[in-house]
């Protein structure tokens, strides 16, 4: 079984970042306030472009790595698709 230092090492390579705190702020973001989990990952997905454009291509592997995790928690129910109002909006027809 590995250690804490190895989970964090192999999320760092994996991520870049620390995901957990990527996470909390992107919640916190304005982009994701106003326009929804979306629009988050298709920056993330443009940003890799934009990487792999000018060979970053690790960073742009780490960046997408971001961007799959995120819609994940949105297939798990952990993010929002849309912004908070149409999230609220759908929520209230059931």
């Amino acid at each position: 079984m590995g250690t804490l230092k190895q989970a964090n090492e192999q999320m760092m390579n994996m991520y870049g970042c620390d995901l957990h705190k990527f996470k909390e702020s992107v919640k916190d973001s304005f982009t994701y306030k106003m326009t929804g989990g979306w629009m988050v990952i298709a920056s993330l997905m443009s940003d890799a472009q934009e990487m792999l454009e000018h060979g970053a291509n690790n960073e742009a592997r780490q960046t997408l790595n971001r961007a799959k995790a995120l819609v994940f928690d949105m297939a798990q129910g952990d993010m929002a698709f849309g912004t908070m109002l149409e999230t609220a909006e759908a929520l209230r027809k059931y």
